[in-house]
């Protein structure tokens, strides 16, 4: 029977989010040691916490107990623990057995940082210009930072342009899209001004239709365009 490996990082924009990375089976030869891990955290005062099981195989009813024994005293102290990245499989039985009635899930890593940082009323936007294409996010126990950002020209240099550079002959919410990437926090008003260029085709949207589109596309805030470019 495997083991398994847990691995402690420190992520978000205060660098106070526990990120637990498991590794291999949660079962009841191998809970103790994740019990142990989280309760650590808490007595070290550390109450937001993301477990990662994108490396776990197999959860029995006494590894999801670990997680749901524990989230009252999490939640009691104004914290929460967040699972994220569970496999098919893995999702199947959290599903069949309800605990996804009472502990929060994820498909990502970033999507439960910023849920973290956004109800702690920290404003992931407030970000400055010159830093936001490579902002340090991940900083690993006892080790530096480490960057898991992409940098934005990396990113625009991926974009399919035409032969002149330009954007033309893309449907209107793809250009939308390429103006958000670019910069993810430009108000409402400049992503019409960008549209309005001549590299998008002078493209001129009214700002009510604009929001609709942008709402139709899981983009109408700031905080969700800017979670839409750290996915990229």
């Amino acid at each position: 029977m495997q083991g398994i490996k847990i691995a402690l990082n420190y992520v978000g924009a205060r660098m106070d989010i526990a990120l637990l990375t498991i590794i291999g089976y949660v079962d009841t030869t191998t809970c103790h040691e994740l019990t142990k891990t989280i309760q650590d955290l808490i007595k070290q005062n550390f109450f937001q916490i993301i477990a990662d099981l994108g490396g776990v195989t197999y959860v029995s009813s006494a590894g999801w107990g670990v997680f749901v024994g524990e989230i009252k005293n999490i939640r009691d102290r104004g914290g929460d623990l967040k699972i994220v990245q569970m496999s098919p499989e893995v999702f199947e039985v959290f599903e069949m057995l309800e605990f996804n009635k009472v502990l929060n899930y994820y498909d990502s890593i970033e999507e439960a940082i910023d849920e973290f940082d956004i109800i702690r009323g920290i404003d992931i936007t407030r970000i400055e210009q010159e830093s936001i294409a490579k902002r340090p996010l991940l900083r690993s126990a006892g080790e530096g930072l480490t960057n898991i950002s992409q940098n934005r020209e990396e990113i625009t240099s991926q974009l399919s342009f035409g032969e002149d550079g330009s954007l033309k002959d893309l449907p209107l919410t793809e250009k939308i899209k390429r103006v958000v990437i670019e910069n993810p926090l430009s108000s409402i008003g400049k992503i019409r001004r960008q549209l309005r260029s001549e590299r998008y085709g002078f493209v001129r949207v009214g700002f009510f239709k604009l929001r609709a589109i942008l709402k139709t596309l899981e983009l109408d805030t700031k905080e969700k365009r800017y979670r839409y470019y750290r996915s990229r």
